[in-house]
Formats: structure tokens, sequence, C-alpha cells
């Protein structure tokens, strides 16, 4: 990286600090009056990716109508708004507020888990505010990771670690992810790995297709090989919200010992677990994420 493209990145981070700062210090119940006046800019004015979302939803529902679609847009919009306040506000929040705003149930089940002595790979989507996932480590004596992707600007890189990290998790980048984990499973420390499950492997590695909204989707198989060689069970988070700033974690089970499972069973069965969630309240998934860029080759 250039010195002068150094110094715009720390000059970009450190303007946005100054700015959002003062708000960081509101409470929720005021950013959400932050959050309408976003999203009336964002869905009337800027259309920020409209075009990807419509396709998507066109695409996922075809069964839908115009007005239908339009509807769920909005209400997909509102939440995006929602979501990003509610992910800074917590910031500010104290462990007893955000154990009531972020809820976890059927907990027993990591517990029936770390008393075998079995580490665990947790998948789930960009669903609800997948950010708050990050209040796990409250609720369970697991080493927590969250694989993620380092972002370009180094400065908004350590803000963003530094979020997810508040409650107890450790922060890895996914090109580092099975040493950290070998690692550990080598040392018998039990972890949990969190997988974002919707994500769109790059082209060149795309190894499994399956039908995921109606469309021939492309998905990564790395929460499935790292659990079925290490011998992992699998779990999938299905995020609900209850209402504004309020959220339910169920915790449901995929698999006790994935060593033992059927090639691409465990990537189904999480797929479709999402498919279900989306089915149900879709403006909770984040659509204009460009989740179909990649295209099946016709078979000849």
């Amino acid at each position: 990286m250039s010195k002068f493209q150094s110094a715009r990145y720390m000059l970009g981070f450190y303007l946005f600090y100054v700015l959002s700062w003062p708000l960081l210090r509101l409470p929720l119940r005021v950013l959400y009056l932050l959050s309408d006046l976003v999203y009336i800019f964002i869905f009337y004015f800027s259309g920020y990716r409209k075009k990807v979302v419509i396709s998507n939803m066109h695409n996922s529902f075809p069964q839908k109508s115009e007005s239908e679609i339009r509807d769920m847009a909005k209400g997909f919009y509102r939440h995006l708004c929602d979501s990003f306040v509610e992910t800074f506000a917590a910031i500010n929040m104290n462990e007893e507020e955000i154990r009531k705003r972020c809820v976890w149930q059927n907990l027993e089940l990591l517990d029936h888990h770390y008393q075998n002595g079995k580490s665990v790979v947790s998948v789930f989507g960009h669903y609800g505010n997948w950010e708050w996932l990050s209040t796990l480590p409250l609720h369970t004596n697991y080493k927590v990771l969250a694989l993620y992707k380092p972002l370009s600007n180094i400065y908004f890189d350590r803000f963003m670690k530094f979020m997810r990290q508040k409650y107890g998790i450790q922060t890895v980048p996914v090109i580092r992810s099975f040493p950290v984990i070998l690692d550990y499973h080598n040392t018998n420390v039990r972890t949990l790995t969190f997988f974002l499950g919707d994500q769109r492997p790059v082209k060149t590695h795309i190894r499994y297709w399956t039908n995921f909204l109606n469309q021939d989707t492309p998905v990564m198989l790395g929460s499935e090989q790292i659990a079925k060689r290490l011998g992992q069970a699998v779990v999938f988070f299905s995020m609900n919200k209850i209402r504004r700033g309020y959220y339910e974690v169920e915790i449901l089970p995929v698999t006790d010992d994935a060593e033992h499972t059927a090639m691409y069973e465990i990537t189904e069965k999480h797929t479709q677990l999402l498919e279900t969630q989306i089915i149900n309240q879709p403006e909770y998934w984040l659509w204009s994420h460009k989740r179909w860029k990649h295209k099946k080759d016709p078979v000849k």
C-alpha cells in the first residue's frame, strides 16, 4: 500500500469516526429516527443496489406480484437501515442490555456437545442482525471463532474487529482459518467456529451447486469440509427478529458428528434451513448481495 493510499484510508476513517461519534452516544430509540430518514433517502432517492434487490426477489419469488415485491423491498431497506444503526449502537451497550436484546434459545445443545468434548461448526446467513451473533461468548464455555475477510482499509478493519471482539469472540482471517482451528483441535481446546453459509464462492473455486430460492446457486463447502475432517458437530443459527431492536437466536442441530455424514449432506441441510427462514420472513435477508452473479454452465 502506498503512503498516499494509507493516508487517504486513515483520513477517511477518522472523518467517519469524528462525524459518527456523537451519534453513537445516542440511545437506540433516537438512532431509529435516523434510520427512518436514511431509509427514505436510500429507497426513494439513491436507489442503492435497487436493481439487484428487485431482480433477486423476482427470481426467488416468481409467483409474487409487482406490488408484493415492492412491499418486500421496502421491508428489506427498512431493516437494512435498522441493522446498521443497531450494529454501531451495540458499541455502547452494556452486557445486561445486549442480553435482553439478543436472546439465545436451545443453548442446551451447545452444552451437550461441550460436555462430550465436541467442537462445533455453526452456520448462518446474512439474516436478521448477524453482527449481534458476536454475543454468543456471553452464553457458552466454547472458544468462539469468527471467520472474516479483512477490509482493504486497515483502519476500518481494526474498528470492525474491535466491535466484533467486544464480547469475547476471536476474529480469524479466512485465509488463516484452518491452521488456527487445527491448532486449537490439536491442543484440545473446544472451539465453536462461525461460518456464513450464503457467501458467494470465487468462480474458480466453485465445486458444488444446489437449488436455493428457486435458482441454481454455488455454495461454499468450507464449513462441511472442516467439520468432517475434524469430526465436529454442526449447528445452524436461526435468527428471528421479534421487533425493532430485539432478536431471538434458535440453535438448530445439523449433525452430531460430521465425520459420518454423506458428501454434501451438511451443506444441503444448512442451505435448506436458511431457505426456509428466508421464505418465512424474506425482508430480513441481505437481498443487496450479488448472490447469483455466477451462473451454472448449461449441461450439453
